[in-house]
Formats: structure tokens, C-alpha cells, sequence
């Protein structure tokens, strides 16, 4: 067990660093029409961010049209012509695709190129690898690798049928054998049994979260999940309302471990806000599975409170992902309180306006903000309050001296209208959450109107 686990340990190393050790990236986008081409390019920047997030430095952008795309390469025959003397007039030695590519056209790029070659999601795991921290993170993160690298097992260990002679040439089918290919199926054991394992540990956590749920639904407070594209500010928000101490950085993905802390809303309401790992676009499917049981804090909450960076030209793309990943969690049906971000920042760039406006018009639930100087923030609150108005109850009770006491609870959870004394009694004008009315049902002399 100890020999295997090590060969593991060499297989990740190479993977993971002696491929994009002092690496100068060429980054490479397609569009398939010329009004296209502004997403395609903003996905570049986006790119780009990602790849310095993750320490390799960008030294060309190969954004092109394309109408058919190759089975074999992704890009026709031409476009990788004109790839090629990209790199040559840039001396990069990273290819990084924006799009997913499968591992056969992976392969066969390294092989025309004599480069490494990797893709979005090869990009956004290693930021994630880079940015996990709790146990559970990282094991998320490991499972997403494992299941990434299992089908590029043949591509991975190229190296040592060229080191130990494997014959059939660039194009020929016997290129692999020899200690390449025993390599190759010690590593689909391996890889297939830490899956399991992970698997396995995922599933306890999994099971503690759920546990942890029913204990929060017992004691009747309301969840708001905080969700959005990544750098929406969510963490911002929570730190805002809470102190939560959580990682703020201008960059993608600055954390992805869910932070969950508790918040008493205006009219004493206690709820839970939990910050969630951000959205982005072309999220790898493997990374939503990897990462279902920390995504299930958004599905499993009673409200969403949905992010949005209003100051990011792409605003509405943004917000149009997130409801798309929404939709794969099936967590579309939940409440949703849009927030409009930055909106200290949008007022001073040219057409944010004008996004705004179309973001309040196509979210009814919606309310401008900034997390940062707390602008805002009341309207977030009513619109708090109300979402989960059936989660309390307006009473009128009458307390007996004897059961005093009772006060503090009263204080302490509702959001009292008027009190006063009645001999030896206190009547009391009260909202209260559900499960403190109904320990006070004894005492209720009247329940009053709302309005």
C-alpha cells in the first residue's frame, strides 16, 4: 500500500507542477459569429484572471472564428497553423484553451505542438486545489482531479515510452507499451480506489450537514444562502453583517469553503447566512458533482439571496449563469432575493445604469446595495423580513407576574408594538417566530391584526 501510494504521489506531482513550471500561456478562444466575438474576448479576460490566479503568466490572447470544429483538434487545420506561429513570434510554451476539450484533442495538440496544453477546467482545478483549505474543500477538490485525470492517464505518462523506447512513432499504436502502460493501469487502480474513499468521506460529511439541517429546522431559523458569480462580493456581504473575519480579495475564487453565521434581522428575527463557493461560467460539470455537498447549503436553504456584481459590464451574463447552475442544483424553486451589488461603484461607469435597470426589471424581488460602506442594506432587510413573514406570528398575550421569566424570551426573539401593565399581569403586543408563539399559546388573550 505504502509503494502505491507513492507512485500516486509522483503521478500528481508531475500532473500537477513539472507542466506549468515557468509557464508563458497563449490563450485561446472561439466564437462562431462576429457578434460573438465581445462575449468570446470577455471570457478571455476572465481567463486570464483565472490563469494568474493560479501563477502563470499570460503572454498572448489567439481569439479567432471558427465554423467547424475538428474531432482531432479542436481547431481546423488552418487555425492551428496560425496558432502555431503565435506561439513562435510570443515564445510561449502554455496552451490554455477556454473551452473544454476532450482528452483525444488534448493529446493531439501536445503532440503537433510539442507543448503542454490545457483547458478551462484544467485551469479552474488547479485555483480550486490552490484555494481549498478545510478538509472538506480539499477533498472535493481531489475528487474532481481524479475524476479529470482518469480518462488522460495516456497523455500523463507519454514521457516514459519515450524515455523507455516504446516503439510506433508519433502516429503508431505501440507507443505506450512497456513501463508506460503497467504504469497506466497501476494508476486506474489507484485512482479508482482513492475515488471510492473519497467518495466515502464526502458522504459522512454529506450525512453530519444534513444532521446539522434537521437541528436548524427544529429550532425554526430560517436559512439565507448567499449565492452569485464568483466576486459578486458575497463575502464582503457576509462579513458586513456578521464579522465573519471571512477572506475578501479582488480575485476569483478567494475562498470555497462555506461560512455559516448567525444574524438578527431588525424585528429580532434570527436567521443563518451562509456564504457560498462562487458561480462562473463554463462551470465544470465534475466541479458541481465534486462539490454537491457544499452546493447544498444553497439548495437545501430557505432562501437565496442571489449576488450580483453591477459594476461588471456583463452583469446580466452573470446573473443568467448563476440561474443556470441554479437550475442544474434544481434549486431555481427557492425564494430569491436579488441583490444588485456595487452599486457605489456602477454609478460611476458609463452604461451601468442602464444594466441595472435591466436587472431590477427582469428580477421583481430586487434591491441595490453595496456590501462595502452598507448602502442599502435596510432595504435588504425588509425584503428579508418579508420573505419569511410565515415563519412568525403576531400575538397578544397576557403574562403573569408568576411567569416573568417569560419576558426574556419575549425580548430577546420578538419585535414588540406596545406593552403594558395589568394589575399583576403585563399584556404584551408581540411578533414572535412560530415555535416561541406557540410556547406562549397558553397566555394569548388575542391575536392582532398585522396592519
Amino acid at each position: 500500500m505504502k509503494e502505491e501510494k507513492e507512485e500516486l504521489v509522483h503521478f500528481d506531482s508531475f500532473y500537477d507542477k513539472e507542466r506549468i513550471q515557468g509557464s508563458k500561456a497563449i490563450l485561446v478562444g472561439v466564437f462562431r459569429s462576429h457578434e460573438e466575438e465581445p462575449i468570446a474576448k470577455d471570457h478571455l479576460d476572465e481567463l486570464e484572471l483565472l490563469a494568474k490566479t493560479h501563477r502563470i503568466p499570460v503572454v498572448e490572447r489567439f481569439c479567432t472564428i471558427i465554423r467547424d470544429f475538428s474531432p482531432a483538434t479542436f481547431l481546423s487545420a488552418g487555425k492551428v497553423d496560425m496558432l502555431q506561429e503565435k506561439i513562435l513570434e510570443t515564445g510561449a510554451n502554455l496552451i490554455i484553451f477556454d473551452d473544454e476539450i476532450s482528452p483525444v484533442q488534448q493529446r493531439n495538440l501536445e503532440r503537433h505542438f510539442k507543448l503542454p496544453v490545457m483547458d478551462r477546467t484544467e485551469v479552474i482545478l488547479g485555483v480550486f486545489a490552490d484555494r481549498a483549505k478545510t478538509k472538506e474543500a480539499k477533498l472535493q477538490i481531489e475528487l474532481a482531479q481524479m475524476n479529470y485525470l482518469s480518462p488522460r492517464l495516456k497523455r500523463m505518462w507519454l514521457h516514459l515510452s519515450r524515455q523507455h523506447g516504446g516503439g510506433g512513432g508519433a502516429g503508431g499504436g505501440g507507443y505506450l507499451r512497456g513501463k508506460g502502460e503497467k504504469q497506466i493501469e497501476m494508476d486506474r487502480r489507484m485512482i479508482k480506489r482513492r475515488l471510492e474513499h473519497l467518495q466515502a468521506e464526502l458522504k459522512t460529511i454529506s450525512e453530519y450537514r444534513h444532521t446539522q439541517r434537521r437541528k436548524r429546522e427544529r429550532n425554526a431559523i430560517p436559512v439565507f444562502a448567499i449565492i452569485g458569480y464568483t466576486n459578486a462580493g458575497k463575502s464582503t456581504l457576509l462579513n458586513r453583517l456578521t464579522s465573519a473575519n471571512v477572506l475578501v480579495e479582488d480575485m476569483l475564487f478567494a475562498t470555497l469553503d462555506t461560512t455559516t453565521r448567525h444574524f438578527a434581522l431588525p424585528n429580532h428575527q434570527k436567521v443563518l447566512l451562509t456564504d457560498t463557493v462562487g458561480f462562473i461560467r463554463k462551470l465544470p460539470h465534475l466541479l458541481v458533482a465534486a462539490f454537491k455537498s457544499t452546493l447544498e447549503e444553497a439548495i437545501e436553504a430557505d432562501v437565496l439571496i442571489h449576488l450580483i456584481d453591477s459594476s461588471h459590464p456583463l452583469a446580466l451574463e452573470q446573473a443568467k449563469t448563476t440561474f443556470e447552475v441554479l437550475e442544474e442544483l434544481h434549486a431555481k424553486e427557492h425564494p430569491i432575493i436579488t441583490a444588485i451589488n456595487k452599486c457605489d461603484l456602477a454609478e460611476s461607469v458609463p452604461g451601468q445604469k442602464a444594466i441595472i435597470q435591466k436587472l431590477r426589471l427582469s428580477y421583481p424581488r430586487s434591491v441595490q446595495l453595496s456590501a462595502l460602506t452598507g448602502e442599502g442594506l435596510s432595504d435588504l432587510f425588509g425584503q428579508m423580513i418579508d420573505v419569511i413573514k410565515d415563519w412568525r406570528k403576531r400575538i397578544f398575550v397576557k403574562i403573569p407576574q408568576s411567569e416573568y421569566h417569560l419576558m426574556a424570551t419575549v425580548i430577546r426573539e420578538g419585535n414588540i408594538f406596545s406593552k403594558e401593565y395589568d394589575g399583576n399581569a403585563i399584556l404584551v403586543d408581540v411578533e414572535l417566530p412560530l415555535i416561541y408563539a406557540e410556547q406562549l399559546s397558553p397566555y394569548i388573550v388575542g391575536a392582532k391584526d398585522e396592519h
